[in-house]
């Protein structure tokens, strides 16, 4: 049974969602839908891009995601089909899977041209959905359109070093759900440019001189619970991705304040690791 993965900035009021998986159903009735998020941020393309790159690999090779996000088609937002990591990505070429791109080589990448056989001015639903089909039925991204070898970079997507390898400087990319803030700056990274080397991470008005595997690393479970630095400790963390993360131990952004909040950071505001040297 196919997979198609659903992700989008529609939201669950209105009715595009519903829409799609009908289209869906309708060409492929036993196509398995999955929901990655149709919470993205409207028209954010880095959100988007962290949630493809994170949530694509626990799926089965040969999935097809389809990414409903600034997917209108224009001169400068052409519709393209990718084949990376044995899976098949269908979305706008606005620079989301340049952050895919970065770490895996894309297998072959075409530019979408049925739109003279589709009457739409809803392209996920006409056009992408027809392009997922197509690939699920077991066709190939030649009949959908032509090879392309490059395709639009995400700005702001890469951290940089200084010329002395002692700073890094990256900006944060995602704030999810608890209000902890997720920078660019990968573990590998830092470990190449730190070498072992003493650090302070500086993001606005908060710092930090360490950083955890885990949450609960922050948390000295020896001393009794009425007397520990728990709550709205604040802390750095490798998160699952392997990115670091900035966060408030078990925040909660609508009553006690959250990463984001408290330490006023926002999308793209810089984040900088200065290394002592030796």
């Amino acid at each position: 049974m196919p997979i198609i993965t659903l992700t989008t900035d529609f939201g669950e009021k209105d009715h595009f969602v519903g829409a799609v998986k009908g289209a869906i159903y309708t060409e492929l009735a036993d196509t398995k839908i999955v929901d990655i998020s149709h919470s993205i941020s409207p028209f954010h393309s880095m959100e988007a891009a962290y949630i493809i790159q994170n949530a694509y690999k626990s799926f089965p090779a040969g999935t097809i995601h389809i990414i409903g996000i600034d997917s209108e088609l224009n001169p400068e937002n052409q519709h393209i089909a990718v084949k990376l990591d044995g899976h098949y990505f269908v979305c706008a070429n606005n620079g989301i899977i340049s952050m895919l791109t970065s770490e895996v080589n894309p297998e072959k990448i075409v530019e979408i041209n049925i739109h003279d056989r589709v009457i739409s001015n809803f392209p996920v639903l006409d056009v992408f959905v027809k392009v997922a089909c197509h690939l699920a039925r077991g066709g190939t991204l030649e009949v959908i359109g032509k090879p392309i070898t490059e395709i639009k970079d995400l700005v702001g997507i890469k951290p940089v070093v200084n010329g002395e390898s002692n700073q890094i400087i990256g900006n944060v990319i995602y704030i999810d759900n608890y209000g902890n803030v997720v920078c660019n700056i990968s573990k590998a990274l830092f470990e190449e440019v730190g070498k072992g080397r003493s650090f302070k991470i500086t993001a606005r008005r908060a710092n930090f001189n360490t950083i955890y595997s885990y949450y609960s690393d922050a948390i000295n479970f020896e001393i009794p619970k009425e007397r520990r630095e728990e709550d709205g400790k604040k802390l750095a963390v490798w998160n699952s991705s392997g990115y670091l993360e900035l966060a408030i131990y078990k925040s909660n952004p609508t009553t006690v304040g959250s990463a984001s909040s408290l330490f006023g950071l926002q999308f793209r505001d810089a984040v900088t690791i200065n290394f002592n040297i030796e």
